[in-house]
């Protein structure tokens, strides 16, 4: 039993732990070009939140990782098969209903580890925060959390399905990319469609983008260059900066002003 995870917990540890943190991994279930599985995201989300959280677990932090949501938002994969979606608007159903779970078990902060890129989050939050006691937390573990590591580990530019995500799973499920008769990659170049408008182009104006037109085959990235080697430190490096978080969030005291620093305003 790994006493982190609710998923492998009976009611009899439940009622017992009073945890100070709850982590929920947030996934997609969607293409990945032609060499990686449709669960990818779920994969990768999943096995960095463990591995952080048992880190902190091991340092004395009282934390339970909830079971991950697989779906994501995929109105830009609308016309791709079997890109499940579920709305933003969905989505924040969904936490508001958890956070009724947790306040309900008395667990007051809520860490969501993000892995999917469409996952935009960041706006349940601001609705959520006069809804609900919990204090939300959100990481995306492809954002500030991977800082460095792409540098370090000189990966290929991209964003799905790319050098970085395929050298993950190379590392946690290898028996899950595919390959050719000769040991490469069944995986186009991950080239993109540019866009046609310059104020797009310059990040002025921002749209969702069509993946069918932007991509060959779901590709953003050249994944060709990945290891296994690179996926390994990848994935050491992101999880020990979760797991300082996951321990930080969950050891913090609670104030009047938490999360702010508890100081008198000066007169």
């Amino acid at each position: 039993m790994s006493p982190w995870r609710l998923s492998e917990l009976t009611y009899q540890e439940t009622r017992e732990t009073r945890f100070d943190l709850a982590v929920l991994p947030w996934g997609a279930t969607e293409p990945h070009n032609l060499h990686l599985p449709h669960g990818t995201d779920n994969y990768q989300v999943e096995a960095l939140a463990d591995r952080a959280c048992r880190i902190a677990h091991e340092r004395g932090a009282n934390v339970v990782l909830l079971p991950g949501v697989p779906f994501g938002t995929q109105t830009n994969m609308k016309r791709c098969p079997l890109a499940l979606n579920m709305h933003p608007s969905t989505q924040l159903a969904v936490l508001r209903d958890l956070c009724g779970s947790l306040t309900d078990a008395g667990v007051e902060r809520l860490l969501i580890v993000n892995g999917h890129g469409g996952n935009n989050l960041k706006f349940a939050l601001r609705e959520l925060m006069e809804q609900t006691p919990v204090h939300l937390f959100l990481c995306d573990w492809f954002g500030p959390a991977a800082d460095g590591a792409r540098e370090e580990l000189n990966l290929a530019p991209g964003s799905h399905a790319d050098d970085t995500e395929t050298s993950l799973m190379m590392h946690l499920r290898p028996d899950l990319v595919v390959r050719n008769d000769d040991g490469s990659l069944r995986a186009d170049a991950g080239a993109t469609r540019e866009i046609a408008l310059q104020s797009v182009r310059d990040g002025v104006v921002q749209i969702s983008r069509r993946w069918d037109l932007l991509t060959t085959a779901t590709g953003d990235g050249d994944p060709h260059p990945a290891s296994a080697e690179k996926g390994a430190r990848l994935f050491e490096l992101v999880s020990d900066r979760l797991a300082k978080a996951v321990h930080e969030l969950a050891a913090a005291p609670e104030t009047a002003a938490f999360p702010f620093a508890d100081e008198e305003t000066a007169d």
